[in-house]
Formats: C-alpha cells, structure tokens, sequence
C-alpha cells in the first residue's frame, strides 16, 4: 500500500484510467487463495508498507529488503511472509514503546465487532502451530468463556500485535485511498459470497452457518459442472443458515458491506447467484457433481442491507448457472451484470450474450477475469491436457474471435480491449496480464488446482509510458475518461 501502490494509482491516471479493480484483500488462507480467507472483514497483513512503517519511524529501513526476490513474475509466499512478519513484529515493539495512540483507540471502537475476535482468532492460530481451529484445544474450539477468557489473558501480547497490523492496514488504506481519489481513480473491492471454514467469522459465529456439534460442516459450497470444470467445483465453504441470518437482520453481514464501503468506491460481488440460490454438495462427495440447488435468501436480503447502508454500489457476478430469476434480482435492485469477451466466441448456447453488440449499458465487460486463463494464453491453447477445451472447439474459438473482431490474432489482447472498450457497457475492466499481452504463465488462478495459483506479480518496469498512452488513447477514442463521461 506504499510506494508500488501509489506508482500504480500514477500510471492508471497517466493512462486516463478510472478505475483500479482488486481481488479480496483479506488475510489469504489455504493456498494462498483470497477467496478463500481468514476473515472477511481483516486486511491482509502482507499489504501493509513496510517502506512506510520506516518514514513513521517504526522500521528500521536497512531491514526492509526482502532477501527473495521474485522469479519469472511469481513471489514464493512463505519466505516472504516470513520477512514480512519479522518486520511487522519489530514495529510493534517500537510502537509499543512510545505509549498510548489515540487514533488506535479510535480504530478499536470504531471496528470492535470483528477486531477483538479476530486477533484472538490469529493468535490461538498461532499457538496451535496453525492447524485450522476444528484442531484446537477443545475448550477453546467450542468457545468456552473460561477457556477464552483465560486465552486473552495468556495471549494478550499476540492479540495486541494483530489489533495493532490491522491498525496500521485501515491508516495506510485510507491514506492510498485519498491517494488515488486525488488523482480520479476510484477502488472496487471483491467480497467472496462464502467465507473460509478455517476462518475467524466461523469460529466467532458457529450458528450462522451448518456445522455439526464439533464445528464441522454438514455440508459445503460449491458450484455445479461449468466452463471451468466438467465436475465442477468444490469449495468446501461451509453453508449459512440463512433464515437464521434473516432473524437477525443480516446484522453480520450488513456490518461485512459497512466494513467494506469504508475501504471501496464500488463493489463486485462473487457469485452473485448463490443469493437466489446456492448449490449444496454432500460433504462426503470428492466433486461437486452430485450437489442440489437451495433457494437463498433473494430480494428480502437486498431490501434490509439497502435499508440499512442505502442503495449499494455493487457489481453482480452473475456468471454460471444463471437463470432469468437472477437476471430479475440484479435488475431489481440496479446491479450491472458481468460481460466476459473470452465467452462469447465458443459453443456455449448463450456465448452470443458476451458478443458486445448485444450488450446492454448497465454492464461490466471484461477480456477475461482471474479465473481465465489471460487472453493472449486463451488464443494461443492447443486444446487438450490442462485445456477446458479440445483442440477443434480452440481453433474454432479462434477463428471465430479473429472474424468478429477483423484481426489477424498478432495483438489479440489489444484486440480485446477495444472491443471491451468500444462497447456500450457502462464500465469495462481489463486484467494486468493482458495489458501486458501476457500469455499462459501469468495467469492468476486455475479454478480446481493447486500449485502457483495467486502468487503472480506485476514489475514495476513493465508498466511503461508507451503501454499507458496507448490505453488513455484508447479510453478517449471511446468516451471513457472522466471528462467524456462529464
């Protein structure tokens, strides 16, 4: 959140971009997946700059290079966490050391649903060896008040040092946050409809969600047999006992959006579907091929979160399994819907909704998303082994995007932002990697696997003037900076 994001937000406005579309900034869980977290209300520690925590006079900056440096685009997470963390350790002790803060005071009051749990959740974490919390101790697991009360006390140095990482995340959030505002560049955040079953928020609030008497779920999310997989996915998210939510007012989740709009302009909402109706895969299926649709909780939801924050700057991931119900929901509430190029050249009966001449203006278009492979990958694939695709339905989906988009396929990823940026929809987000015309190696995420997923970076060298006058040239040629939407 230092200097590289800052250096970020100044290329965005150089390029006469509005717009900077994060994935969950959580503290990433299993896999290092941030849709996959330990809290869906935290910051991820490892944002936090170190750089700045240096000119506050809380690092030493002779400590503050990292002794691993990235390998073709990719960070090995657990060496770096592990500097990271020494670092943030050491600012602590230094901010211990000059007494009392009142502007932590503040935060701690202002976040006190979550803040306090949290901390206590990553500081057993810690004394456990970080085995997920249906391991602990059981006392503690279960969440027995003397078992708890005596955590507090024994672990109170650990939960003061994860209240104060977070204290440090919310300053240097919102200080790159005016940041980019400054400079007319507005920051979409990402909430993953489920959270993480090794996660604070189920370990704070067991009865929100399907668990058995020793936390475990009863059954887990997941979505049916799709584009990315034929077996479909299994995220094995444990389930909310929605009706259960609705007696309560969404309370949780209602202070989730309030959590979120505090560090956001706009939000996208994964899986938007599972609000209509989620898909709910036995625990004890290896795939999530024999799940069954349940009905979620649907408009009574919107209603009390608008009631209680107003009218939501949401996006509706609507991708998947939808169905003209959930198309009615998001129109209801004025959600725009989600536009993904890379779909609207296959065999897909509804491929011809991706083609931007059938699009409408409350829309998103994107070349593709973090779950596609990048665009110039897409082109390229053979079909066939890791492929979603056989090799005749990847040449067909070539020739087909060549022809629609009058190219000879050499800068396919241009291409593909111009169509996405001369198209009608209202707002038009590209991944970096094809900005970059970046091929398969640089892809974020292969949906069902392990491995390197989440762990690509961008250099600071790669974001060029030359890349960024050709995007502002693109965005005035098409209507798409500031002052054009005056």
């Amino acid at each position: 959140m230092g200097i590289e994001a800052r250096a970020f937000v100044d290329f965005l406005a150089r390029a006469s971009q509005r717009w900077w579309q994060m994935l969950p900034i959580g503290p990433p869980g299993f896999g290092e997946s941030p849709y996959s977290a330990q809290s869906a209300f935290a910051g991820n520690p490892f944002f936090v700059s170190l750089d700045d925590l240096a000119q506050a006079g809380l690092a030493d900056a002779s400590t503050l290079e990292p002794p691993f440096p990235m390998a073709e685009g990719r960070v090995d997470p657990a060496p770096m966490e592990a500097h990271r963390m020494r670092v943030l350790r050491a600012a602590f002790e230094r901010w211990l050391a000059a007494g009392d803060d009142p502007a932590y005071e503040r935060f701690c009051a202002l976040e006190s649903g979550w803040l306090e749990e949290f901390a206590l959740f990553r500081a057993l974490k810690r004394a456990h060896g970080g085995v997920q919390w249906t391991r602990w101790a059981r006392d503690v697991r279960l969440r027995d008040s003397r078992a708890l009360a005596d955590a507090r006390r024994e672990l109170a140095r650990d939960v003061a040092f994860e209240k104060f990482v977070q204290f440090v995340f919310a300053a240097q959030w919102a200080h790159l946050r005016a940041y980019a505002a400054a400079r007319g560049v507005g920051l979409i955040g990402d909430i993953p409809l489920v959270v993480a079953h090794d996660s604070a928020d189920v370990w704070q609030h067991p009865s929100l969600f399907f668990l058995d008497a020793e936390g475990e779920p009863t059954a887990v999310a997941g979505v049916p047999p799709d584009y990315f997989s034929a077996t479909g996915q299994r995220w094995g998210n444990p389930l909310y006992r929605w009706r259960r939510m609705k007696k309560r007012g969404y309370a949780w989740w209602i202070e989730r959006l309030r959590v979120m709009l505090r560090r956001f302009d706009a939000i996208r909402i994964d899986h938007f579907i599972g609000f209509l109706r989620y898909w709910r895969i036995p625990t004890d299926c290896p795939t999530a091929i024999d799940g069954r649709w349940m009905k979620g909780p649907g408009a009574d939801f919107f209603s009390a979160t608008n009631a209680a924050l107003g009218a939501l700057p949401l996006i509706a991931e609507d991708l998947g399994a939808a169905t003209p119900a959930v198309f009615a929901l998001r129109d209801r509430f004025g959600f725009p819907g989600i536009k993904i190029l890379q779909f609207a050249f296959g065999k897909d009966p509804f491929a011809y909704t991706f083609l931007p001449h059938n699009y409408v203006r409350n829309a998103v278009v994107f070349t593709g998303t973090h779950d596609n492979d990048t665009t110039v990958g897409w082109f390229r694939d053979q079909g066939g082994g890791w492929s979603t695709r056989s090799s005749a339905e990847s040449e067909s989906e070539r020739d087909q995007a060549m022809r629609y988009l009058g190219t000879d396929g050499s800068e396919i990823h241009w291409d593909m932002i111009r169509a996405a940026f001369a198209s009608v929809a209202n707002l038009a987000i590209v991944p970096l990697q094809d900005i970059l015309g970046l091929d398969s190696s640089a892809r974020m995420n292969r949906p069902g696997t392990g491995g390197s997923n989440w762990t690509w970076r961008v250099e600071p060298s790669a974001l060029t003037p030359a890349i960024a006058l050709r995007l502002s040239t693109l965005a005035h040629t098409y209507g798409r900076t500031r002052e054009a939407r005056r």
